[in-house]
């Protein structure tokens, strides 16, 4: 399940200021959209709001992965809704965010850096690369190394999975896409008319994008997750013991 907000110039009646969009994966591999609707600021009610009437219409058994970026409003709230769901945390918006909190000449090398955490082959070589960023900056830069330690667990989630969907599930990028589509028909139009007219128009742009999204790569696999199969830096635990 990825999870994140529409976070652009819409002020909805009610003051509900964003659009929440989940996006889900059948277990042949097909993206689906699963939910949209309007929130306050991502707050934890409204993600409550729209999980529970998600679990309502069916989805009574919890997802196996969730990945967002750092909102803590959806992380609250898919702890109470889903509590067996693992979180995985975004690399893009957490790159952002600790890139942020560094002089901007400083910016391409810790980048490189980060890089090499999340593209190395094991959850082994990622905690060294880890442990060597926080080395590097924590005494200069403590807010930046202090904003990557923060969600270390989270962040490194995905080597618990099949390594042929590690690029789907390190980023929010499969929802995103989606988001540029709206956004542009957002500032195409100048106007959001009312609060109805707003979540249809966001609501129909989905689903047309939503007929181009490709099926996940290593589909073959889902089952295995579903059965609960473990995976250790992508392998499957049995195979790897052998």
């Amino acid at each position: 399940m990825w999870a994140d907000g529409i976070h652009t110039k819409i002020r909805l009646e009610e003051d509900r200021q964003c659009i929440l969009v989940l996006m889900g994966a059948t277990k042949d591999g097909k993206k689906e959209l699963i939910a949209m609707t309007d929130g306050h600021r991502e707050s934890a009610l409204s993600w409550k709001e729209l999980l529970l009437d998600v679990k309502r219409r069916g989805l009574v058994i919890d997802p196996k992965l969730a990945v967002g970026d750092g909102a803590l409003g959806f992380w609250d709230a898919i702890a109470e809704i889903y509590p067996a769901t693992k979180a995985q945390r975004c690399w893009v918006h957490k790159t952002a965010n600790v890139l942020d909190k560094l002089p901007k000449n400083k910016q391409p090398a810790a980048k490189e850096m980060i890089h090499q955490i999340w593209m190395a082959d094991t959850r082994d070589n990622a905690t060294k690369a880890f442990d060597a960023f926080m080395e590097t900056y924590q005494a200069k830069y403590p807010k930046a190394t202090e904003c990557l330690a923060t969600d270390r667990e989270e962040l490194l989630a995905f080597y618990d999975f099949p390594a042929e969907h590690w690029k789907h599930l390190r980023t929010t990028n499969p929802i995103e896409s989606t988001f540029a589509t709206i956004r542009l028909r957002h500032r195409r139009t100048k106007g959001n008319g009312s609060r109805r007219a707003c979540l249809a128009m966001m609501f129909k742009l989905a689903q047309s994008a939503e007929r181009r999204w490709r099926t996940l790569d290593g589909a073959k696999l889902l089952p295995d997750v579903i059965q609960g199969i473990s995976f250790k830096d992508g392998i499957r635990s049995d195979q790897a013991a052998a």
